[in-house]
């Protein structure tokens, strides 16, 4: 037998495949699936609870509860959406029990203020160069400065990459609230990014644009003056 057969790789039959053995009696066969998901399950806990060690604990609490109930789960959609949906659960109960969460009528106030207010042209998309440090650390760190409901919102659909129908179920919104939200946390994060990679005028523009602002101020001067 080659080694690739003997190491699974990350795919969902082979989550199916390790699932069956933790039915089947091996408990040892649930490891391989922490160690496969716990990032990602770390990741929407954070962005929900904003604090390493509530989003530690639920993540553990997800983990816990997903093994306790695995033999509930029926293949029919991913794994990896099935224990999202946990670990979304956990943190937002979390949440709620320190008494830290958005009331609908305070995420009312939040979507109304939280409107991006530029729009400046990227020399480069930051998705496409996602991959280097520097532009992961940028995005990562506007990510966290979004307000929350955006932010769980951009996570679970943009990073987690759930369905519509399965991020808006996680959060307990309906399809058009999830998709509004991810349209304003898509401008936002833009909006947050944009100084660091909008075009710099060139120079004979800011030239003028200079030239332009001291003649105003010479015209103002001179009228001033004549009306004295």
């Amino acid at each position: 037998m080659n080694e690739s057969a003997k190491t699974p790789n990350a795919g969902g039959e082979d989550d199916l495949a390790l699932i069956q053995l933790v039915l089947a009696g091996d408990r040892r066969a649930f490891e391989p699936l922490v160690r496969r998901h716990e990032r990602r399950v770390y990741r929407v806990a954070l962005a929900i609870l904003e604090n390493v060690e509530d989003a530690e604990e639920a993540m553990q609490d997800a983990f816990i509860k997903a093994y306790r109930h695995l033999d509930k789960f029926r293949g029919e959609s991913k794994f990896t959406t099935w224990l999202t949906s946990i670990v979304v659960n956990e943190s937002l109960q979390r949440r709620k029990a320190r008494k830290e969460f958005v009331s609908l009528d305070e995420s009312i106030g939040v979507e109304n203020k939280s409107l991006p207010r530029r729009f400046e042209p990227w020399t480069s998309n930051p998705e496409k160069q996602y991959g280097k440090l520097e532009i992961r650390h940028l995005v990562e760190e506007a990510i966290r400065d979004l307000p929350q409901i955006y932010r769980e919102t951009l996570v679970l659909r943009d990073i987690e990459e759930l369905s519509a129908e399965e991020a808006a179920a996680a959060l307990g919104l309906t399809v058009p609230a999830l998709k509004s939200r991810l349209l304003r946390a898509r401008l936002l994060l833009r909006e947050s990014l944009s100084r660091h990679f909008e075009k710099p005028r060139p120079l004979p523009t800011r030239i003028a644009d200079t030239a332009r602002q001291l003649g105003k101020m010479m015209k103002a001067g001179l009228a001033k003056s004549a009306g004295r």
